[in-house]
């Protein structure tokens, strides 16, 4: 019989209890053996609640169970680095919740670190598990689309409340527990708003594509009288040449959600309706093909980045989402936030000097 690998999750809130937690009780090859909440009494009961045997106070306490080999970062996203940190320089497998950090150079000697230590490191992005995720790649890595030239992405999501501090009521399914507050519109434990809550997905969706990485970046926010940005609309530049809108909103109606992503190149164009499961390829000439709409359950796969940690473990090649796309959403972002503070194009290469 394969030994189980055994993992613990720092930071068992809303997303954690939702998402990361279930799926790795239910894959068969991981042993949840710890769950990590700063209050004693919050982190007992998440832990009796979901049959695990051990409750910790704090990232250190966890990481320091004989035979742990991998954990799930789910804290909030000022804590990322550091929790992240502690588990690589430990030689631990990590699945880091995005956004990744509040800064490029955080996120860049995270990345170094795990391969110094030769650890699996992945960003948590569900958008990169789908049937339709996987055939858009392969098109466009393969270049049945031509050469790329340009890339236009309207996302949004219900997520204003959070961002403006008027509730903590999440956006997916029921509950076991909502997010603390601040979570979402403090900007000490955010980093920002609209653009590293939500624009951090579609950023690292971009590279996972085509593997191009941001070269330039143009952003103008608007915080609608709030503290932290609420509407964003970025331009990009790409190492590949090819240019890039962004426009991405939480301030939508509750039964809307967008993540629209048309890919424009030489030979053909791809069309994909994220929310809503749908796929098409457009030749410039000959028939489309319009690919089977994904099921329900299939369009936004929440157990799948936690499910994929467990398999990259056994076998690196299976790595769907490296923690290499979270650097690249964290070059979007910080260079778009520089970008919108100074009105002026930001040079991705001005942000952090990259390893060689």
């Amino acid at each position: 019989m394969t030994k189980k690998i055994k993992c613990g999750v720092i930071g068992a809130g809303w997303w954690a209890t939702f998402a990361h937690i279930p799926a790795l009780l239910g894959h068969p090859n991981a042993q949840l053996v710890a769950i990590q909440k700063r209050n004693r009494r919050d982190a007992q009961k998440v832990a009796d609640d979901f049959g695990i045997p051990i409750a910790c106070t704090s990232a250190s306490e966890l990481l320091s169970i004989n035979g742990l080999q991998a954990v799930v970062i789910s804290s909030t996203p000022n804590l990322h680095y550091a929790h992240a940190l502690e588990a690589l320089a430990l030689g631990k497998h990590v699945l880091i919740e995005k956004p990744m950090t509040l800064t490029t150079a955080e996120a860049v000697e995270l990345v170094e670190m795990a391969r110094r230590h030769g650890s699996q490191f992945l960003i948590s992005c569900p958008w990169h598990y789908t049937e339709h995720a996987n055939e858009a790649r392969r098109l466009i890595r393969e270049r049945s689309l031509g050469e790329v030239r340009m890339i236009s992405v309207l996302m949004t999501n219900p997520i204003s409340h959070l961002l403006r501090g008027e509730g903590t009521q999440p956006t997916h399914g029921t509950p076991y527990i909502s997010p603390r507050e601040g979570t979402y519109s403090d900007p000490r434990v955010a980093g920002g708003g609209q653009i590293y809550a939500q624009v951090c997905h579609a950023a690292a969706y971009l590279t996972f594509l085509t593997g191009a990485r941001p070269k330039e970046v143009f952003a103008r926010f608007h915080n609608d009288g709030e503290m932290l940005d609420i509407y964003d609309t970025l331009n990009l530049q790409m190492d590949d040449s090819s240019i890039v809108t962004i426009a991405s909103t939480g301030a939508t109606s509750l039964e809307r959600r967008d993540f629209e992503v048309r890919v424009f190149g030489t030979r053909a164009m791809l069309f994909l309706d994220l929310w809503h499961g749908k796929m098409a390829f457009v030749p410039l000439a000959g028939e489309a093909c319009t690919y089977p709409d994904l099921q329900e359950e299939a369009i936004y796969p929440h157990h799948s980045p936690a499910i994929n940690l467990i398999d990259s473990i056994r076998n690196p090649d299976s790595n769907r989402s490296p923690a290499t796309l979270g650097v690249a959403a964290m070059e979007v972002i910080e260079a778009a936030c520089r970008s919108a503070k100074s009105g002026e194009n930001i040079l991705v290469s001005s942000l952090v000097e990259q390893p060689a």
